[in-house]
Formats: structure tokens, C-alpha cells, sequence
């Protein structure tokens, strides 16, 4: 195993610079990771040897002449399978797009090969990412590299998994309820879900359009925080093909500006328990930010319950509503997660146009309520799921003595996706079991850069990520 997959890609992009080491070596090294452990962890569904070898030879002659394409000059990355790679599979995990290959790159993967990254391959998800499991017919299950017999999250958990085990120096997620975020959290990783319409989720499928556009996001993943703010800063920007685009531009957070942040903290939303680790877990991080210098005050906003509700409302039901015709009649073609999500629509009443106009119109006035208290507190707390990395196949949990469902476990990420909020998972803790647990720091909407420093406080007060033991001799995949 090279030691060069665990540098960071900041540090990959400035051994480049210094030419300590080239993008030949970073790829191979990286090719040669996967093929060691991808048999175990199945993070990757199709990988683009040739084209990255091509790309790493080109990089290469142009650093040895001293021109650089950008700020991932020759940084090895991998995109989830619901983002258009040209030439590789985006099949979003269902038989339903079986062999789908993408004609061109979605904005974001050009974004990141003009600043200098080579694409790896694509990762798995679950089906049409569905779940907070990656697992599918098509590919199967993806384990996570912290322990297999558990799922490394979703629905960007092969992404998850192959950052975690430095298969990939970074890359790119989705999340409509936590699907960047619960992944981080189980994997030991950092992700960061932006305000919709930040990074333009052009070429994403599922298309974000109608009130999912308001749901769901494209964003980075990364083992640091200052490689987060590198992806992220070379894919935001507005494009016309995302209905959220707007034109913000990047910002820079000057020391006196963040010291000034008042932060509120707290550990659960007094419906769904979280795990003694995970209480633990933002009590460090809120003791860590308050020895940095911030002000840091307990505090649980209002309307956390009614956000959780219209999230499912439109998530859950609206999605369904758009799902259950692509379904129908190819029962025997969907994974079993797909249907039990399926199941759990159907046993509810679709949408009139009334109820929905009526959930769109509860969930402005809830978001203007909400920020409402966020001009106090611009920088939220909590945690990102209410356990750490769960065994597969598992539906319930019993947390102090209360059953905690399978919906209910992630509600801590799916508030901020119906309120649009920004909202990122640095690693902070390990369970009893020695997983990985991972703490949210939550902003105002188009706030990320605000975020990013807080998450590089946290970080650097508490250490960040830890490589896996990556021991898989005698586990079963």
C-alpha cells in the first residue's frame, strides 16, 4: 500500500507543484489501491484507467514544463454513479438505466477536470438513491472500510467508502437527506452539503427539478476540511441548467469576522435519542469551538419536528409520486430497498394540488421562522445521525431505551435539506466499536465559506480523520 493515497489533496496538488512526485505516480498508486481493496469495499462501479493514465501523462509533461491547469493539478478523484462522467456508466444504481453511459461530463466534473483533477471512475449507490445504505442489483453492496459487516451510508456511500480507504483523493456526493452527510459520518470522512443551486447539479439523475430542486444538492467529499473548500471552490458557480443557480460569489472569512460568530449547540431534538458516543461527540465539539474562541451557547431552534414532517412530505411522498410510474411494471427489476421506500410512500395519500401547494407554502414560512433564529446563532451544532455506521440490512435501534426507526435515525440532516440550509460532517469520535463518528456544523443559506472555517476550527482542535484499520484479510465482503 502507498502511503502517497493517504496525502491530502492539497498536499497531492503541492508535491505536484514542488515535483516531489507526479501525476503518473498519484494514479497508479491510486489504481493499485483499488485494486486491493475495491474486491472488499465494492466502492467503485466503473473505472476510466485509460482515460486518467492519458490525463496523468499529459498533466504531467505540463507540470515538468511549468503550466499548471489549476488548483487539482494531477489530484486523483472519483464521482458518484448518478453524475455524468462522458464515456462511463451513470446508472444511479437501478436495472431501470442498466448500461446508461453518459455522452458528456455534468458541469461539475468539467469544472474539476479544467482545475486539474483526473476522474478515477464512478462509485455505487443505492437504487435511484433511495436509501441510507448503499445496495443495489445491479452492483450490490458496498461495504464500509471501518467494518464490513456495516454500510458505509447513502446514497453517496461508495464515495464514502473509496475516500475513506484512499481509493480516492476526494470527490462528489448528492444529498436529499443526508446523502453526503450521513456517508461522512459512518466513513470517518468530511462532506459538505451546499445551499441548492451553490454547485450546480446539472447533470445529476435524478434531475433536481420542481421542489427537489429546493431538496437536493451536488457537493464534495474529502478526508480534510481544506480539501472540501478546494472542491468546492472549483465547482460553485451558477449554471442555467440548475433552477436553484445563483450568482454568489466566493467569499473569504477574514479571522476578526469568525471569532465574532456566535455558536449554538445541541445534542438531540428531543424526539429521536442519539447514542451516549454521539452526545459525547458534540459535546467535544462545542467544548473544542469554545477553547478556539468562539462563543458557544446551548441552544435548539424551533420547528425542528415540523421540518422533519414537510421534508417527508415532499422527499418521501412527492418522490414517490414521481418514482411509482418509472416503477411500475418492472416490480421485478427493483432492489428490495426501493421497495420497502416505495411501501412506505404508498401507505400514505399522494399529493393533491392542493397539499402540495400547501407543504411548499408551510415550509417558506417555516424556513423564514428558522433563520429568523439562525441571525443569532449562524452557526448550528448537532449531530448528523442519531447512531454510527449500522450492520447491513438493520431497520431499528434501541437508543436509551427507545426504538429508534429507520427514517427517523437521519432526521438530523433532513431538516436542513428542506430548509436549505448549508451543513457539513467533520469527524470528531468513535463508538465503543471503534466507528467513526462525525459531528454537523450547520450555516445560513449561501454561508458555506462560513461553515468551512468552523469545520477547520473543529478540525483542527480535534484531528480530523483517522485512516481505517483496512484489515481484510478474514472479513467477509
Amino acid at each position: 500500500m502507498s502511503e502517497l493515497v493517504f496525502l491530502s489533496a492539497v498536499e497531492m496538488a503541492e508535491q505536484i507543484r514542488q515535483k516531489k512526485i507526479s501525476p503518473v505516480e498519484l494514479v497508479e498508486a491510486h489504481l493499485a489501491q483499488i485494486s486491493a481493496l475495491n474486491p472488499h469495499l465494492n466502492a467503485f462501479v466503473a473505472l476510466d484507467e485509460e482515460r486518467a493514465r492519458r490525463s496523468a501523462r499529459d498533466l504531467e509533461a505540463a507540470a515538468m514544463c511549468g503550466e499548471w491547469r489549476g488548483p487539482l493539478h494531477g489530484v486523483p478523484i472519483s464521482i458518484k454513479s448518478a453524475c455524468d462522467v462522458a464515456g462511463l456508466q451513470c446508472e444511479s444504481g437501478t436495472r431501470l438505466r442498466a448500461g446508461h453511459v453518459a455522452a458528456k461530463d455534468a458541469v461539475l466534473v468539467s469544472r474539476l477536470r479544467e482545475a486539474g483533477a483526473i476522474a478515477l471512475g464512478v462509485t455505487n449507490t443505492p437504487e435511484l438513491l433511495m436509501a441510507w445504505e448503499t445496495d443495489n442489483l445491479l452492483y450490490g453492496r458496498t461495504n464500509n472500510p471501518w467494518d464490513l459487516t456495516r454500510t458505509a451510508g447513502g446514497s453517496s456511500g461508495g464515495e464514502a467508502a473509496a475516500i475513506a480507504s484512499g481509493c480516492s483523493a476526494g470527490g462528489v456526493g448528492s444529498d436529499g437527506g443526508g446523502s453526503i452527510r450521513v456517508p461522512a459520518h459512518f466513513s470517518g470522512i468530511c462532506g459538505l452539503k451546499p445551499t441548492p443551486g451553490r454547485v450546480p447539479a446539472t447533470g445529476h439523475f435524478p434531475v433536481s427539478a420542481g421542489p427537489f430542486a429546493m431538496l437536493g444538492v451536488v457537493g464534495p467529499m474529502a478526508r480534510t476540511v481544506a480539501d472540501l473548500a478546494l472542491l468546492f471552490e472549483a465547482t460553485a458557480g451558477p449554471d442555467d441548467g440548475d433552477p436553484s443557480s445563483a450568482p454568489v460569489p466566493i467569499r473569504r472569512i477574514a479571522r476578526e469576522e469568525l471569532k465574532r460568530i456566535r455558536i449554538g449547540y445541541f445534542e438531540d431534538d428531543g424526539r429521536t435519542p442519539v447514542t451516549p458516543e454521539t452526545r459525547a461527540a458534540v459535546r467535544v465539539a462545542a467544548d473544542a469551538l469554545h477553547h478556539a474562541g468562539f462563543e458557544v451557547v446551548p441552544f435548539r431552534p424551533e420547528g425542528l419536528e415540523m421540518a422533519r414532517q414537510l421534508w417527508w412530505k415532499l422527499f418521501g411522498i412527492a418522490g414517490g409520486m414521481v418514482l411509482r410510474p418509472i416503477a411500475n411494471g418492472h416490480e421485478n427489476d427493483l432492489s428490495p430497498q426501493l421497495k420497502e421506500f416505495l411501501s412506505w410512500v404508498a401507505a400514505e395519500p399522494p399529493h393533491s394540488g392542493q397539499t402540495l401547494l400547501d407543504t411548499w407554502l408551510e415550509r417558506d414560512e417555516l424556513r423564514a421562522r428558522f433563520l429568523e433564529q439562525m441571525q443569532m446563532f449562524p452557526i448550528l451544532l448537532c449531530p448528523a445521525a442519531a447512531i454510527p455506521a449500522f450492520r447491513h440490512g438493520e431497520r431499528s435501534w434501541v437508543v436509551d431505551g427507545k426504538t429508534v426507526k429507520y427514517l427517523d435515525a437521519w432526521s438530523y440532516t433532513e431538516w436542513f435539506n428542506l430548509l436549505g440550509n448549508p451543513g457539513a460532517v467533520v469527524p470528531v469520535g468513535h463508538s465503543a466499536e471503534g466507528l467513526p463518528i462525525g459531528v454537523q456544523i450547520v450555516g445560513r443559506p449561501w454561508e458555506e465559506e462560513l461553515v468551512l472555517a468552523v469545520a477547520a476550527e473543529l478540525e483542527r482542535e480535534c484531528g480530523g480523520y483517522r485512516r481505517p484499520s483496512l484489515k481484510f484479510s478474514e472479513a467477509k465482503g
